[in-house]
């Protein structure tokens, strides 16, 4: 591992390539905020697919991938008169001291569960000058909606508005699943969105990683549905000419196969 030296010096380097670059590479120098905004998101998920495939090299090189947008970001609107990277850094480490009481504050030092810091974050953080006035407004309308209603229901827990036994939850979605089979046409997709809801619930108080466990089952319904047509091709049949029982049984030979 690098020392605190070696790391500043890093950094100092990454900072001195940005300025190169969009000083002397057309290409960089006519990018704005809104034009790298999606290569960000891009980033972001190639980060998340490294952690999830547990591929240190690859989660070394997106972060490096995803700093170098952050800086990027911090060198516009250095350009702007608005802020630098420096800016963007202090703003950072005040909201964690005033966030962490329980390590920069009065109460340094005082034994601190991480469910305990865990159920009062939202309250701790609706404290903070120039925060957010609500607690749900610091949750992105652009955010994909699974990853929306998994930070909407951490943040309610994070303000004491949760179950108190994380059993109680399965009424809540057979009454969801109740409501989306009574459902009429006009209502059904409300239902079936308050039952993910419910589900989504149900994974968090369970320790279940939603996001994880749906893209785990996505690419192992990839597997087996590849496996299907690559059978089907063997044997020179279309797929419309299989009755819904053979796929059925091509289908479990894939399961059985451990796909």
């Amino acid at each position: 591992m690098h020392t605190r030296e070696e790391k500043l010096q890093a950094f100092g380097r990454l900072l001195d390539i940005m300025d190169a670059l969009r000083e002397r590479c057309p290409w960089n120098a006519e990018q704005t905020m809104e034009s790298i905004r999606r290569l960000t998101e891009e980033e972001v998920y190639e980060l998340s697919d490294a952690i999830m495939k547990g591929e240190s090299s690859a989660v070394s090189k997106e972060i490096g991938d995803l700093l170098y947008h952050m800086v990027f970001y911090a060198r516009i609107g250095q350009e702007q008169g608005a802020f630098d990277i420096a800016d963007c850094i202090d703003k950072v480490c005040e909201k964690m001291i005033f966030r962490h009481p329980h390590v920069f504050g009065p109460d340094a030092g005082k034994e601190t569960s991480a469910k305990e810091i865990a159920d009062t974050w939202e309250l701790v953080k609706a404290k903070e000058k120039g925060g957010n006035k609500t607690v749900m407004e610091g949750i992105p309308d652009a955010m994909p909606a699974l990853l929306k209603a998994i930070a909407m229901q951490e943040k309610a827990r994070g303000c004491g508005f949760d179950w108190e036994k994380r059993e109680d939850v399965w009424d809540k979605v057979h009454e969801e699943l109740r409501e989306v089979q009574e459902a009429d046409d006009e209502h059904r997709a409300g239902e079936f969105g308050d039952l993910l809801f419910a589900v989504l619930n149900a994974s968090r108080l369970y320790g279940v990683d939603a996001e994880a466990a749906l893209n785990a089952t996505c690419t192992k319904f990839r597997r087996r549905f590849t496996y299907l047509e690559e059978q089907t091709l063997k044997k020179g049949v279309k797929f419309s000419d299989l009755t819904l029982a053979q796929m059925d049984a091509i289908w479990d030979e894939a399961k059985a196969k451990g796909l």
